[in-house]
């Protein structure tokens, strides 16, 4: 055997959309370029390149949207326990990648591994945190109501259906924690949901739907696209099988005035809307979470019935 060596050529990863339980491209091909974190060290001016990912497009969020609906049915007839089990999966796979997580969010957010490490090791817990929940939401949510007559009256919840997500963007919120906390809540209570990733910082997120592929989570459960903020929200907004839109990262992505858009685009078609906080900076991804964002995605069924005699 020679002992000549030859130099190996890294291999680079490709990212892909997560959309239906499958990674596809962009429908136009096309990518843009990811780069490093600003930091004191980019003094030169000039940010290290991470990777390409996919240019997101309308048409992607409309096939998203899709995929959303086609899994409303499935994942909200699933009992909550069993969505509870689901989660609690994710978790896991998370947990035996934690090292990749970890080298991504220290990149995206330009901070140190023990920092990232810690972020990554939150949101593990944070997907736990909303396991915890997905069986229990319905004794704070619902209940039986006192009536004049002989009747019983009880009001239950039930998922809003499509959930349109702007991500928290990168500068202003993590892009994992953030990310798992605006996703967790919303599928635990029998939502599905299309994300818009952080566009400055999507490799976290895309990541992150491969292990959503390889845990139990239901194919169009979550979806998930990079790209420009201004050319995925918007379709979100508008589009009339989107149930409720939550525009955490709205302002940090494209300013007060295009999420006051976002908002009055969707009241067109009376969508249920999570604001996004005046102040980017005031929302800290790793206080505890409370139970706001699952309840922010339910409706009431009230139901009588009468008493037997």
């Amino acid at each position: 055997m020679s002992d000549t060596t030859f130099a190996r050529l890294d291999v680079f990863k490709t990212y892909k959309l997560y959309v239906g339980g499958k990674f596809p491209r962009s429908e136009s091909g096309r990518v843009y370029e990811v780069t490093k974190a600003a930091s004191a060290a980019d003094a030169a001016g000039k940010r290290e390149w991470l990777a390409n990912a996919p240019l997101g497009t309308r048409k992607d969020t409309r096939d998203a949207v899709l995929a959303a609906r086609a899994a409303v049915k499935g994942w909200t007839g699933t009992t909550a326990y069993n969505r509870g089990q689901v989660l609690y999966r994710v978790a896991e796979m998370l947990q035996g990648r934690r090292e990749q997580f970890a080298a991504e969010v220290a990149v995206s957010e330009g901070i140190g591994p023990k920092k990232a490490a810690a972020l990554v090791d939150a949101a593990i817990d944070r997907w736990v945190w909303y396991a915890g929940w997905t069986d229990k939401v319905a004794q704070i949510a619902g209940g039986a109501n006192p009536v004049a007559g002989p009747f019983f009256n009880l009001s239950t919840p039930e998922p809003t259906g499509v959930v349109g997500i702007v991500a928290p963007q990168a500068g202003y919120g993590h892009s994992l924690l953030g990310l798992v906390s605006v996703i967790a809540p919303a599928i635990a209570t029998g939502n599905t949901v299309v994300v818009a990733a952080a566009a400055d910082a999507p490799l976290p997120a895309l990541s992150l739907g491969e292990v959503l592929a390889t845990s139990d989570v239901p194919g169009g459960v979550v979806n998930i696209i990079s790209g420009r903020t201004a050319d995925i929200a918007p379709t979100l907004a508008s589009h009339q099988d989107v149930n409720a839109l939550d525009l955490t990262g709205a302002i940090a992505a494209d300013g007060p005035g295009a999420a006051s858009a976002l908002e009055a685009s969707a009241a067109d078609t009376l969508k249920r809307v999570v604001r996004p906080e005046l102040d980017p900076f005031a929302q800290d991804w790793t206080n505890a979470p409370g139970t706001d964002r699952l309840l922010s995605f339910l409706e009431t069924k009230t139901v009588w019935h009468p008493m037997g005699i």
